[in-house]
């Protein structure tokens, strides 16, 4: 009978440890441990970072950090980093923690538009992935890469088409350029080459004059009308006396595209620069700026008129006014300078 006690009180306490260590196993693996109020939080891992770096970065996102660390343990996580852009779901555990950090890199969108320099694009891009603007603008301005591609310093930006793409954030600087330029490649279809070829324009030539285009108007229905100006003057062997490219220049030569410019002087038509389309024909070099996708099809799908002027309609603020005549095309930017000294727009 003493015997039977003693057998029974044994099977008691060892249902005691059983649920006791089910429940620690319960409330360390499967219970939740987070801490934000928000549906998810985003994690960014970096590349070769410590188990003491992804301590720091989730100790604010969950709520017992001594249970994340023994089971990040014995699943042996600490080993087995990996780097990325990771989503946390509020009221997650610490399995489901350490599975996602481990294994579930989620993509990011990236954007960008309308850059005017490579400096400005990876400065840009380096606030979305990992990658900085050092390394970025490197790999940008490789100079092996780029004689590979049939670009030079002055073209290489118009190889970055503006549009948003799915990347890793861990993505490296030399993985976005090299995505790019397949982008770039995926682009320039067939018909588009078939038609920029038409105009008698290179791939960078189209870029580079769809720069101009864009910043004559931000009017997306004009722009075709614009560029339509634009290939008239080229056929004619006519400057192409486009105040963007004089602004451009400037900024270039003064080192500072920082500067606001409203309005080109007389002077700033003489400075010697392969951007000042009012001393050299042709498009220039490289783009002004990052044409967008609506601004390089304008190009392409222009309009086919005799126009070979025009000027800001400050009846139609946004618009132009367009005229096939110089003496016409006069009366109309006499006009507009009235307009513009009236504003008391002198720079």
């Amino acid at each position: 009978m003493y015997i039977k006690k003693i057998l029974w009180a044994v099977a008691l306490l060892g249902l005691i440890a059983m649920g006791a260590f089910a429940w620690y196993v319960y409330s360390t693996v499967f219970s939740p441990n987070t801490t934000f109020n928000n549906d998810e939080a985003h994690v960014y891992i970096p590349t070769d970072a410590s188990f003491s770096d992804v301590y720091n970065e989730l100790e604010p996102l969950l709520d017992d950090m001594e249970s994340f660390v023994a089971v990040a343990n014995r699943k042996e996580y600490p080993s087995n980093i990996k780097p990325g852009h990771f989503i946390l779901k509020s009221g997650m555990n610490n399995n489901d923690i350490v599975n996602t950090i481990r294994s579930r890199n989620i993509p990011i969108q990236v954007k960008f538009n309308n850059q005017e320099r490579l400096e400005d694009l990876a400065g840009a891009i380096s606030k979305q992935i990992e990658a900085d603007s050092v390394a970025l603008l490197r790999a940008m301005r490789d100079t092996s890469f780029l004689e590979k591609q049939q670009l030079t310093s002055e073209s290489a930006l118009g190889m970055y088409v503006p549009n948003t793409y799915e990347f890793y954030w861990n993505t490296t600087a030399e993985g976005f350029r090299d995505r790019m330029q397949t982008e770039y490649d995926r682009f320039w279809t067939e018909t588009r080459k078939q038609k920029a070829s038409e105009l008698g324009l290179s791939k960078n030539g189209v870029i580079s004059l769809a720069a101009i285009v864009q910043k004559e108007t931000a009017k997306v229905d004009e722009r075709p009308r614009v560029a339509g100006v634009y290939l008239n003057r080229i056929k004619r062997g006519m400057p192409l006396q486009a105040d963007p490219t004089v602004i451009y220049a400037k900024k270039l030569k003064e080192d500072d595209f920082d500067q606001v410019i409203k309005r080109v002087l007389y002077k700033d038509l003489e400075i010697d620069s392969p951007y000042n389309t009012y001393k050299y024909t042709g498009v220039p070099p490289g783009p002004i700026s990052m044409p967008d996708i609506s601004s390089i099809n304008a190009v392409l799908n222009a309009e086919n008129h005799e126009y070979y002027y025009f000027v800001a309609d400050v009846n139609n603020l946004g618009y132009h006014k367009f005229a096939k005549t110089l003496a016409q095309h006069n009366q109309n930017k006499a006009e507009y300078v009235r307009w513009i000294n009236a504003q008391g727009i002198n720079r």
